[in-house]
């Protein structure tokens, strides 16, 4: 049975695109509710597809691939991936993990919905994990959300690397102390702040990371 029958039957409507530009073109036409990506492709890089697919959308995308080491996870989340799963887990897990992405997109959460978070120039909406900067729409990766939102909630006070991986625990990779990192760089890459002198999100030294208002720094 293929992936694409295999998810069918879980009540998936399924289409498959065998090329990267079919896939990437049919992102214009159609509204999906995730995607999956092989990085193994024949005519590009896999990981170029990937950051030309999240330019365009911010569709949840679960890498599955039989690339796998954490340098390929790291690169796959830098790209804009929302979870990354190796080919020789099983279909069932592969389901799970698509579930899982999928019902954290549409809003299915267990938290009730909490009113906007306002710092300086930047708005956070919850209930529509939308995120501004100075009016400017930022397009955020569903686990750069889940932190933003985590350091947001808590602003003025360390969390803890800990801390902020048990915020991104459910999403569809290995959560290690490195991917939090990698999470809060492009963080800072998108919120425009120098690491040496943030503006918003600070490092505590052998702690963790902690959001702040620039006007406080």
């Amino acid at each position: 049975m293929t992936l694409a029958n295999y998810l069918a039957a879980y009540g998936y409507s399924v289409t498959a695109a065998f090329s990267a530009r079919a896939g990437v073109e049919r992102l214009v036409t159609n509204r999906w509710q995730a995607i999956i990506l092989d990085l193994v492709l024949r005519e590009q890089d896999g990981f170029e597809v990937l950051r030309r697919i999240r330019s365009r959308c911010d569709t949840p995308i679960l890498v599955h691939s039989m690339l796998g080491d954490e340098h390929d996870v790291v690169a796959a989340l830098e790209a804009g991936a929302d979870g990354f799963l190796h080919k020789r887990c099983c279909a069932r897990h592969l389901l799970a993990r698509l579930h899982a992405i999928v019902r954290r997109a549409t809003g299915q959460r267990l938290e009730a919905a909490v009113q906007e978070i306002v710092i300086a120039g930047l708005r956070i909406v919850p209930e529509a994990r939308e995120v501004t900067l100075h009016g400017r729409a930022m397009a955020l990766t569903a686990g750069e959300f889940d932190i933003l939102h985590s350091l947001a909630r808590a602003t003025g006070r360390v969390k803890t690397r800990e801390g902020l991986l048990a915020e991104i625990r459910h999403r569809a990779y290995e959560v290690t102390d490195r991917v939090i990192d990698v999470q809060v760089s492009s963080l800072r890459r998108k919120l425009g702040d120098d690491p040496k002198q943030p503006q918003f999100i600070r490092t505590v030294r052998s702690a963790g990371y902690m959001l702040v208002s620039p006007d406080t720094v």
